[in-house]
């Protein structure tokens, strides 16, 4: 399908027919960055969200701060990386490249400053399992040194992070297309198989997603039949207890698949700056029939 978006029809997209408020906002982004990208034009959807979402992304990338305009897109990177979003990836290697930064760096994450790659500790626990940061964290990164952060760069570095691990999910779940001068624009749609947000790639919905949805279903399928089976060898299960289980089941394999399992799609160029890959998303509730519930969003 044409458009910015795959999930979204392109003639539900407003840009020719965007009201004058909308219009103006796009004819700036255009007047101001050349162009207006995809996560723009369906965010256009939401013109008030999208006048907040540039405003924030102006301060944080464009405005004065501690951090240099090329360590801020190169954070970027970092974050978008985590999640295996090679979009994100691709827009902010140009951008860091646009506003001077070091090519050598976009070799990968060990090409960076030491300075940038302590960071990678607490970007991946950030994306991935944020109730372990602790202040031990912090106090490593503002430990004096040749290398130490301040606490003002922290600071903008910790919101980058946040921040852009947040867009990936907006990408992913908007089914955002690559632009048109990115590389072949592949690559894009890796799910981040280490999230608990970050929704199904584009070959799962899309080219091959008749494949992936039957795997799904297959395994779905096996899932049903081992409690099946289950349920003959215990006693006082209820046919309300099986179809929770079920559920349960479906839940877990479809929106939260193993963190030991590493997407082998992922490209190389988002690759590179990952360390420790295998690291990702791992649920902490506890299970049986006196666990709380669990709020996932959170």
């Amino acid at each position: 399908a044409k458009g910015p978006s795959a999930f979204i029809p392109l003639a539900e997209i407003p840009w020719e027919g965007a009201e004058s408020g909308l219009r103006q906002l796009l004819i700036e982004a255009f007047v101001s960055a050349g162009r207006v990208d995809h996560v723009a034009m369906v965010m256009g959807l939401h013109p008030q969200y999208l006048s907040s979402f540039w405003k924030t992304q102006y301060l944080l990338l464009r405005m004065d701060g501690p951090l240099p305009y090329h360590k801020r897109h190169y954070i970027a990177i970092m974050a978008a990386a985590r999640h295996q979003c090679s979009y994100l990836v691709r827009l902010h290697m140009r951008e860091f490249l646009q506003v001077g930064g070091n090519p050598a760096w976009l070799q990968g994450l060990h090409c960076a400053p030491q300075k940038l790659r302590n960071l990678n500790e607490i970007n991946k626990l950030l994306a991935h399992r944020p109730w372990l940061v602790t202040k031990e964290h912090i106090e490593a990164l503002l430990k004096p040194g040749e290398d130490s952060w301040s606490l003002a760069e922290l600071v903008q570095a910790l919101v980058l992070l946040t921040h852009y691990h947040s867009l990936a999910s907006f990408v992913f779940g908007c089914g955002i297309k690559p632009q048109e001068d990115q590389d072949g624009g592949n690559g894009c749609w890796a799910p981040s198989p280490h999230s608990d947000s970050s929704p199904a790639s584009e070959d799962s919905m899309a080219g091959s997603g008749g494949k992936d949805a039957m795997q799904e279903v297959e395994m779905l399928m096996e899932r049903m039949k081992l409690l099946q089976e289950n349920q003959l060898e215990e006693e006082g299960v209820t046919q309300e207890e099986m179809e929770t289980r079920f559920e349960l089941e479906k839940t877990e394999s479809l929106l939260v698949p193993p963190s030991d399992i590493l997407d082998p799609s992922l490209q190389s160029h988002v690759r590179c700056f990952v360390e420790d890959p295998e690291f990702g998303y791992k649920d902490f509730t506890r299970r049986g029939e006196q666990a709380p519930p669990t709020f996932h969003a959170q």
